[in-house]
């Protein structure tokens, strides 16, 4: 399992993609399946670790993420004759090898930065799995769509909500933080906030400047105990996003609290959010504030079991097992 190396796997606060690869390498590991995990070497895992990096590069101003992420790819790459297959969820970078791994290669695409890296792509021998229908490039072939799996257990359902909103993602104008904050203040409730200071300037002139502590609460970046209390006691999850969302993991984390999602209908967000059931997807300020309401009263038990049948983790495993066995198979 070749793993991103931006942060710990699995990571401390913020870190979707080191997430996901933590919760698919434990749940191979209690199917059986021998997995070395690469990752940075303060990673935990119940598979075998082994790392170049000792911590994750965004984590450190004196690492050089381009530098870290060569010498870990060309160490897997030495490696690579040991294993029957090399699952890939590094994005481009070891697509540039393929012709040298010396066991097939799956690759999960989180999502693609810009049309500027598909040629690695286009001229890779890798096996390709999107994360959603909609973040499928016309130009690829895959071998299947799955969607990422959530453990239940990380984020136990809630089922009596507080009255707040909460928006939770990277600060950053594509995850409409701002959008979020305005939404929450026309609809007279109060809103949380967290989440990774992606973007600065947005943050202190379209953010920071709403923060009060009251109607509008900053909580950072927050811990796996801290993200299931404030998404499991929120009214619902605002996610107002202004690019086409790839998959959107903290959506799906809300849902398996019990909490409904209300999104700006771009990207993966109607391939996501059963409409009525889970939440609600609109496309603009005025559409969401008329919708609030409904999706704040959705039943609660049902967005949980319904979150449970279509992302928990075991669904997401059995779904790679079937796509390393016909890999494998050919």
């Amino acid at each position: 399992m070749l793993g991103a190396i931006a942060w710990r796997t699995p990571p401390i606060s913020y870190g979707p993609w080191e997430r996901v690869t933590s919760l698919l390498t434990e749940g191979l590991v209690r199917r059986g399946v021998d997995v070395t995990l690469f990752a940075t070497a303060d990673s935990i895992t119940s598979g075998y670790l082994d790392a170049v990096a000792p911590h994750g590069y965004a984590e450190d101003p004196a690492m050089d993420g381009r530098v870290w992420e060569a010498l870990h790819v060309a160490h897997a790459l030495e490696r690579s004759s040991e294993y029957d297959l090399v699952h890939n969820q590094l994005d481009w970078l070891p697509l540039a090898f393929t012709a040298h791994w010396a066991a097939p290669m799956v690759t999960t695409i989180h999502g693609f930065s810009g049309p500027a890296i598909l040629p690695a792509y286009l001229a890779s021998a890798s096996t390709f799995v999107s994360i959603s229908d909609a973040d499928r490039s016309p130009g690829l072939d895959y071998v299947a769509t799955i969607h990422h799996g959530i453990d239940p257990g990380e984020l136990p359902y809630v089922p009596e909500s507080g009255d707040y909103l909460v928006s939770f993602g990277r600060i950053h104008p594509d995850k409409g933080t701002a959008t979020a904050i305005e939404i929450a203040r026309r609809a007279g409730r109060r809103l949380v906030i967290c989440g990774l200071v992606q973007h600065v300037d947005y943050f202190r002139d379209e953010v920071e400047p709403h923060i009060d502590g009251d109607r509008v609460v900053f909580l950072g970046a927050v811990a796996p105990e801290e993200r299931a209390r404030v998404l499991g006691h929120a009214a619902a999850l605002l996610h107002p996003i202004d690019f086409d969302e790839p998959f959107g993991l903290s959506v799906v984390e809300s849902m398996m609290c019990g909490t409904p999602a209300l999104a700006y209908r771009r990207g993966s967000m109607a391939e996501v959010i059963d409409e009525g059931v889970t939440g609600s997807t609109v496309a603009s300020i005025d559409e969401a504030i008329s919708a609030l309401p409904a999706v704040a009263s959705l039943d609660r038990r049902r967005v949980h079991e319904r979150a449970v049948a279509r992302f928990g983790v075991e669904r997401m495993v059995d779904e790679y097992l079937s796509v390393y066995e016909t890999v494998l198979a050919r």
